[in-house]
């Protein structure tokens, strides 16, 4: 999915409010993803101990406010967790990670490959024989690969 400009700055904004507000909650539990799709705000949360439905629930139960605009979604990551900010991808180094572009680059919109380094402004990934380095600002969107 692709976001216009105002979605994605929408999104954002969105994203910081949740984890705000989750953060006085629930302050172990973390934010990896808040997307909205149509009418739906699907969340992706980790938990040092696991998400458990208990605690989707919970998260739930706090952004009932929400609901009036939105269906809810809380779910875990999963194995092809979001990678949405700096500590994801140096937290995940030597995984495979296939990561979506704004735009084209050299012809390609996705790239996948072995995640090799990360800063604060960018992404190293090891991807056919060729290492790429990507700003953050030029990924729409990023997750593990499973198995790889």
């Amino acid at each position: 999915m692709s976001y216009t400009r105002e979605e994605k700055v929408s999104a954002t904004a969105l994203q910081t409010e949740i984890e705000s507000r989750l953060g006085t909650c629930e302050p172990q539990v973390e934010l990896l993803l808040a997307e909205v799709s149509g009418t739906t705000l699907r969340l992706f949360i980790d938990h040092p101990d696991g998400v458990t439905l208990g605690l989707c629930e919970r998260v739930s139960s706090y952004l009932s406010d929400y609901r009036e605009r939105f269906a809810i979604e809380v779910s875990s990551p999963g194995q092809d967790r979001p990678l949405t900010k700096p500590q994801h991808y140096t937290r995940y180094l030597g995984r495979h990670a296939r990561v979506r572009l704004r735009e084209a680059r050299e012809g390609h919109k996705s790239l996948t490959g072995e995640l090799v380094g990360a800063s604060d402004c960018d992404v190293t990934i090891a991807a056919d024989d060729a290492l790429v380095t990507i700003p953050y600002e030029q990924i729409a969107r990023s997750n593990l690969v499973p198995g790889e």
